[in-house]
């Protein structure tokens, strides 16, 4: 049930968003969105069938045994549903930033989450575009958050609906007003804010790290409120050493991780090194 739910929903907000794409798009294609989309979708094909061979329901299994047996900080305290659900979703949204954060700070972490970084374009497919690996550590990471506080098992679905809808927005290639989106940034993570995070320059790529809330930049210093230096329309996102949409194709992804250097996983490097560095 939980998992129907969640795809009905999911599919509703993808559809909406690719239309929006289509009749409003932000800037026009730099690479084959045929090309494109078949890698991500693969990506998500394959990132399914791992979670469904291994620990796909681990944070819902999670939240229903801890309601079983009484774990959980949330448990503990004496609050009001309404409360607990707001103080477990709150704690669940920062804790990804937290992982987003370090997946950009750490360079084992890096490894897997360039892939992400690694579309030259970025549309409502982006969001779901995700190395398998850092699925499962994610999974894995949102369960150890679960059990500690003992979130109810609806939290966790209405989070996980609203987490996997707010990665297909923010990533969508829409064209909306600037005083909208100035208004929506205020609490949510925009299209426009996170363009920002996929730019391939170093200090831009590090910032607006949140998924739906943006007020986590804003706490803690890692918000970019101005557009792109070279305008939403022209800046070049992706990855400084990794240009070429021919080499970066499914398998290429898929062993992206274990192929990048640690002085590129880092991206302490700059950009020329790098290239020439991969070519190497």
């Amino acid at each position: 049930m939980e998992a129907y739910l969640r795809l009905g929903i999911f599919i509703g907000v993808y559809l909406l968003a690719a239309l929006l794409e289509a009749y409003f798009p932000k800037r026009p294609p730099t690479q084959s969105r045929r090309t494109r989309w078949r890698i991500n979708f693969s990506l998500v094909g394959i990132d399914i069938l791992v979670q469904r061979l291994t620990v796909g329901a681990a944070a819902y299994l999670t939240a229903v045994y801890a309601q079983t047996h009484g774990w959980g900080l949330l448990h503990v305290l004496d609050l009001p549903f309404w409360l607990t659900a707001l103080i477990a979703f709150l704690a669940l949204d920062f804790a990804i930033y937290l992982q987003h954060v370090m997946s950009h700070a750490l360079p084992v972490f890096w490894r897997l989450h360039s892939v992400h970084h690694a579309d030259l374009d970025i549309d409502a497919s982006s969001g779901l575009r995700f190395h398998p690996l850092e699925i499962l550590i994610s999974l894995l990471y949102k369960s150890l958050i679960v059990a500690a506080l003992g979130v109810d098992p609806w939290v966790v679905i209405a989070f996980e609906v609203i987490l996997n809808g707010s990665a297909v927005f923010t990533h969508a290639n829409i064209r909306y007003p600037d005083k909208l989106d100035s208004w929506l940034r205020l609490l949510l993570c925009t299209p426009n804010m996170h363009r920002v995070h996929h730019s391939t320059s170093r200090d831009e790529m590090d910032t607006n790290f949140g998924f739906f809330l943006s007020i986590w930049d804003r706490l803690c210093g890692t918000h970019h409120r101005a557009p792109p230096r070279a305008g939403h329309e022209k800046v070049a996102l992706g990855l400084p050493y990794a240009r070429e949409q021919s080499k970066l194709g499914l398998i290429a992804l898929l062993m992206m991780p274990f192929r990048v250097t640690r002085q590129t996983a880092s991206l302490g490097l700059s950009p020329d090194v790098v290239s020439n560095e991969v070519k190497n």
